[in-house]
């Protein structure tokens, strides 16, 4: 762990910090390296791929892509992403990958620490964020090259540990190690303090030290972020956030700290809190909402070959993870998903099946031995277009299918792997007034928050950022366009730009 209390500024102290950024994952190290200092130009001689982008680039070579018109070069470019800046920033770093292409990033990096501003990046744990919760032989969906951070290549560092990749992808563990070796190479460190829980953002008066971010108690507010004016204290323009929360010391004291910042960036991802079915028995004790809990369940022999299926609820690479687990484990499963197995919209008919044979496997599954038509694989059932209605105490679940008949299957233990959410619980209202829909909570993929595509800004709130899953990005090599697009609207607002 790094030394923390040191670097936390007192709430007291009189200048604010000018950013402070929540969340230590690859977004947060990506907005990090960049604001340190760390200025992407375009490398002499080099030639982009893309005909129109290499021509918008050669316009001003001498200026870094950090202080361009990101709109302007982002504009036309197409790919996984719906962010333009998002894109701009992948391609940039791999010009054609998507297309099989080896060609080399056309960045070049310059170390300005003239232009570094001042910034806190806090985490929960080390540097790299949920990484740190996924087990760590669980093989990523991305190739292991799409996992890196700027200036340092994944599989670079991946042949100095002298291991291949498998398939070209990496495990969690590997990933995890590379994001606290990049903040370490790097030199930022003095940046993060892990340990951290933030308990609560909100809007405070920049002259006076007791915040009055509350919501109105009339509901007449038309935002939680907003606080009244009193007669005697005309808000000035400049206004600031304070943010509260407590360090995790080695010996388990929680020691509380208090700070201002002139920005708050929002980069903690969306591993913090399962989705839940929201049926009866969901609480019972033998119903899981995280893979480990059958890790652990396997280690403890609670589960076996012999005994009971286990239900694995969900049709995402999460619950894919669990039947590959079990799988291997000769545990015998049900599986139970509510979408048909060729339906579009599952991930496994968006997947390559020469890159990812073994959720491809999976799928052949799902496809072949539903309980309706047994087919090659043992130990395995299929339930596609199947509703759970309850679990009971006598480890019974309950299930619809699509013509409205129920079905009851013993079971020895219940794993419901359908998502996660973010846990948004510091800011007011819990961010939903951020939200596109503000009546909804925030969702990464169905409700992100509302932020401009080109600063990554939340509409609602001028100061406040949000980037990664939060803002819609859910990928490691697109949240860093994400992070380009932070680092260039907060070195504009400090002025940190070149005549």
């Amino acid at each position: 762990m790094y030394p923390a209390l040191n670097k936390l500024p007192n709430k007291s102290d009189s200048k604010p910090l000018p950013i402070v950024v929540i969340g230590n994952g690859p977004s947060g190290i990506c907005l990090s390296y960049l604001l340190s200092g760390y200025i992407p130009y375009i490398k002499r001689g080099s030639v982009h791929p893309h005909p129109i982008l290499q021509r918008k680039l050669e316009e001003t070579p001498e200026v870094p892509i950090i202080d361009q018109d990101l709109e302007y070069l982002s504009e036309g470019l197409e790919g996984r992403s719906q962010s333009p800046v998002a894109l701009l920033f992948d391609t940039l770093l791999r010009p054609d990958t998507d297309f099989g292409g080896t060609a080399e990033s056309v960045l070049t990096w310059w170390h300005e620490t003239n232009r570094a501003i001042p910034h806190l990046v806090l985490g929960r744990n080390p540097p790299g964020g949920a990484w740190h919760f996924i087990e760590g032989s669980m093989i990523t969906l991305s190739q292991g090259e799409w996992m890196g951070l700027p200036d340092l290549q994944f599989k670079d560092w991946m042949r100095k540990k002298r291991r291949g990749l498998r398939n070209n992808r990496a495990t969690a563990e590997d990933i995890a190690q590379y994001y606290q070796h990049y903040v370490a190479k790097k030199g930022l460190q003095k940046n993060f303090i892990s340990g951290t829980v933030v308990t609560s953002v909100r809007k405070v008066s920049p002259d006076v030290n007791s915040s009055y971010a509350q919501q109105d108690p009339e509901g007449n507010s038309d935002s939680f972020w907003d606080f009244p004016e009193k007669e005697d204290d005309q808000i000035a323009s400049g206004n600031l956030f304070q943010v509260d929360g407590f360090i995790k010391n080695t010996n388990g004291h929680q020691q509380p700290f208090s700070i201002y910042a002139e920005n708050v960036v929002l980069a903690t991802g969306t591993y913090d809190s399962p989705t839940k079915l929201g049926v009866n028995g969901e609480d019972l004790p033998f119903v899981h909402h995280k893979l480990s809990a059958l890790e652990e369940a396997v280690k403890n022999k609670r589960v076996g070959m012999t005994s009971d299926p286990v239900l694995i609820v969900g049709a995402g690479l999460t619950a894919a993870d669990a039947i590959l687990f079990a799988h291997h484990c000769n545990i015998p499963v049900i599986h139970a998903f509510r979408r048909r197995v060729n339906d579009p919209g599952l991930i496994f008919n968006q997947l390559p099946k020469m890159m990812y044979p073994e959720y491809h496997k999976v799928h052949q599954m799902m496809k072949e031995q539903s309980v309706a038509c047994p087919g090659p694989y043992e130990c395995y059932i299929s339930l596609p277009e199947h509703h759970v209605l309850s679990f009971t105490e006598d480890m019974k679940c309950v299930f619809q299918d699509k013509s409205g008949h129920q079905k009851v299957f013993n079971i020895s233990l219940a794993f419901v792997l359908i998502g996660s959410n973010p846990n948004l619980s510091f800011l007011p209202n819990n961010g939903i007034d951020l939200a596109i829909d503000n009546e909804q909570p925030v969702n990464s993929k169905r409700n992100p928050i509302n932020v401009d595509p080109f600063t990554y800004e939340c509409v609602q709130e001028k100061g406040l950022y949000a980037v990664g899953p939060l803002a819609g990005d859910n990928f490691v090599r697109f949240v860093q366009g994400g992070a380009l697009a932070v680092a260039s609207s907060l070195l504009k607002k400090a002025n940190k730009n070149p005549p």
